[in-house]
């Protein structure tokens, strides 16, 4: 009688970054900077609270429960409620990875760049921001497959408008174009950019846009980003003095590149299978789509929701309170992340 190999699939793990805006100590060392800060946005929505972060833990046990660690980054501040003794749970400290020369920082984009530097995290991970939560049952298969990133694909405009990341948009795709040849990579990976999947809306803009000889822009869903961690060891290499010069400002600024480089480079490169749009949907919460955010996290509409604070979200302790009443009702019962 033949034995069945056992297949030892590979691990993947999340990245979750906070930030607790209402800790008089993190806000006294940022205010000490602030002072001098004459180019960089450190407007209060970079780092106000919904205060629902514990709803990221149920969602992650009740609908995730395969994934094979949590690297849980933060300036030093914990929530009173976290069980910080969960086997899944590593704690990373600002310090603990990034390097000294670059802290204390108070910019996503440092934080997001030197990712890689985590110590024990998996080649495979899935990177999550704090409004960012899984709402619905997802499986490994939906992040990567045979160990390559999943993701949509499809040719864009950068768009500038009020507070907008699209200076970072505009940097992180300059960078692909010194570094990558449209024509080549359109001819290598034809199948994959207009894959069926990617949806009709995509594939159009690409069909529109195919007349520019160099990348105009890409796709993005403001959803949680797939990564290898090779990834980032390869840009770093070839680009180390752009990421060195991005991590060296306290706050964000329009010179800098993000984490969207890493994952535009992955597209850029062909190293990803395209996966469909409608896995989630991002909620940059105004007043017209309000209602709908709220009633597609209470019924869990989507594997992934993101609720994403913006300059137009009035009203905020109201929202605030509504919105976790919605997650309440969908996840009511405490994860074991929780004391």
């Amino acid at each position: 009688m033949k034995m069945r190999k056992t297949v030892k699939k590979p691990k993947i793990d999340f990245v979750l970054i906070w930030v607790d805006g209402n800790d008089p100590e993190w806000q006294k060392e940022k205010n000490k900077y602030d002072e001098n800060n004459d180019r960089g946005d450190s407007t209060i929505i970079r780092y106000r609270s919904w205060d629902n972060l514990q709803y990221w833990f149920r969602g992650v046990e009740k609908f995730a429960p395969w994934v094979n660690k949590i690297h849980f980054v933060t300036w030093g501040h914990l929530p009173p409620w976290l069980n910080v003794n969960h086997p899944k749970l590593h704690i990373v400290n600002h310090k603990d990875y990034i390097p000294e020369e670059y802290l204390p920082t108070f910019n996503a984009n440092t934080i997001e760049m030197n990712l890689h530097r985590i110590e024990g995290l998996a080649e495979q991970f899935v990177y999550f921001n704090d409004d960012m939560f899984i709402t619905n049952y997802v499986k490994p298969d939906d992040f990567f497959k045979n160990g390559v990133p999943r993701d949509v694909f499809g040719l864009n405009c950068i768009y500038f408008g009020k507070k907008s990341a699209g200076f970072f948009n505009g940097n992180d795709v300059e960078l692909i174009n010194i570094h990558f040849d449209k024509k080549q990579c359109f001819k290598k990976d034809f199948r994959k950019w207009y894959h069926p999947i990617n949806g009709w809306k995509s594939l159009v803009r690409t069909t529109m846009l195919m007349i520019w000889p160099w990348f105009p822009g890409f796709y993005y869903s403001h959803l949680p980003s797939n990564f290898l961690k090779s990834t980032f060891k390869e840009v770093w290499k070839l680009e180390e003095e752009t990421l060195k010069a991005t991590c060296r400002d306290k706050f964000r600024t329009k010179s800098n590149v993000n984490q969207w480089l890493i994952k535009y480079w992955q597209l850029a490169s062909g190293n990803f299978i395209p996966r469909s749009r409608n896995i989630g949907r991002c909620f940059h919460i105004k007043e017209r789509n309000y209602g709908l955010a709220l009633n597609s996290v209470r019924e869990g509409r989507y594997k992934m929701i993101c609720i994403n604070d913006t300059i137009y979200t009035e009203n905020f302790e109201k929202k605030k309170r509504e919105v976790q009443e919605a997650f309440q009702k969908l996840l009511p019962e405490k994860s074991g992340f929780e004391r």
